[in-house]
């Protein structure tokens, strides 16, 4: 399996992204059940805190395998063979099994986007262990863009392993070296620490959440600190371009924040695939090339 996977590029990538459809699958769980699992542990501490006694609500067991997925209108256990990514969505066309109530078009399309981009990972890198990086940094991308549109939110027990992980693969020089990927992490924290700093200091308002420079640091622990500036413009001028639009549009009331996680996560996504092609491309016309 392992020489075919090797040998046959086609195959290697129809695999990955079959694959990825399950991992799709489990990143619907992780975005739907980490924040709520979150906001569970958040209460019991304040409850301890207040000397308040967890009720057996509180302290049931609430994890990403615990308890099984139901629909949440009729409470039907959702069976394996009604979790198949994207076929059992067509299946049962678009609704549950028993009550007939809709669901979410999100979930299949999370699961077809995840399919989606790592075949794109596994075409560009091929096999071997800078796929498997990509692939895993691909993976929770997917996970933090789509909690922060939900819940303003990049947990750290997302961001923080993420940054360690890229620096692990580093110590290998799997996408560039140790010295640059730590420089990358202090430069992509510091940086968006620096605005939010000065940001606040002349509108005494908070202009973005700490769970944005950590998701910065993570990416220049990955890709080195040569990739922050195309990181950061390209973030920032995505999210523009949406926020403007949002509020011109659709009336997006302009004291409503708007979560920069995903434009980020977008960005350094397009760097980790075309980043080099986009930065020779900026020498080149800032004729430095």
């Amino acid at each position: 399996m392992i020489e075919l996977l090797q040998n046959i590029p086609l195959f290697f990538i129809a695999t990955t992204a079959v694959l990825s459809l399950l991992v799709g699958s489990f990143l619907n769980v992780v975005i739907y059940r980490l924040p709520v699992m979150m906001e569970r542990d958040w209460q019991m501490q304040c409850n301890e805190l207040n000397g308040i006694e967890n009720t057996d609500t509180d302290v049931a067991a609430f994890t990403l395998s615990q308890p099984r997925s139901i629909c949440p209108h009729c409470q039907h256990a959702i069976t394996a063979l009604e979790n198949i990514p994207i076929i059992s969505y067509l299946f049962l066309g678009g609704k549950c099994r028993d009550c007939r109530a809709t669901i979410s078009v999100r979930y299949p399309i999370i699961e077809a986007l995840t399919g989606l981009l790592s075949a794109v990972v596994a075409y560009h890198f091929g096999f071997g262990w800078p796929c498997l990086g990509a692939l895993l940094l691909t993976w929770a991308l997917i996970a933090l863009t789509f909690i922060d549109v939900d819940h303003q939110l990049l947990p750290d027990s997302l961001t923080l392993p993420l940054l360690w992980l890229g620096i692990s693969f580093n110590l290998f020089n799997q996408f560039t070296t140790l010295e640059v990927s730590v420089i990358g992490a202090i430069a992509g924290y510091l940086s968006l620490w620096s605005v939010y700093q000065v940001f606040k200091l002349v509108t005494g308002k908070e202009g973005m959440g700490f769970g944005d420079f950590k998701l910065l640091a993570a990416l220049g622990a990955w890709l080195g600190w040569s990739y922050l500036p195309a990181i950061l413009l390209l973030s920032s001028l995505v999210g523009a371009v949406v926020g403007i639009s949002l509020i011109l549009f659709r009336r997006h009331q302009s004291d409503i924040p708007i979560p920069f996680g995903p434009y980020l996560a977008a960005a350094g996504w397009i760097a980790l695939i075309w980043g080099e092609s986009i930065n020779m491309a900026y020498f080149n016309w800032a004729g430095f090339a």
